[in-house]
This record gives C-alpha cells, structure tokens and sequence, in this order.
C-alpha cells in the first residue's frame, strides 16, 4: 500500500452503522477480515450476554 494516495485507498462499509471507512496501516495484514468501522460497532453486533 505504500505510496497510495488516502482518496485511493481501499474502502468498506460497516454493517452496523452503514459508514464507509479506510483501508489502515494496522489493518495490513487482516484486511480481508476486517468487517466492522470501530470496536464499538463490533461490540454492538454482538447479542448482549445479561
């Protein structure tokens, strides 16, 4: 991904809130398995435990 300008990057959306988000430099290598925009969507994707 080096040396790829930010408008170019690759681009998902999330299932929980509907927003697009941006490829990230921490998401290198786990990119296909990236589904959700913040953990927070991803905690609430989850059905709660109580």
């Amino acid at each position: 991904m080096r040396g790829v300008k930010k408008q170019n990057l690759p681009e998902k959306t999330c299932p929980v809130c509907g927003l697009g988000f941006a490829w990230r430099k921490k998401w290198e290598k786990v990119w296909q398995e990236v589904k959700y925009c913040s953990e927070r969507c991803r905690r609430s994707s989850k059905p709660n435990m109580t």
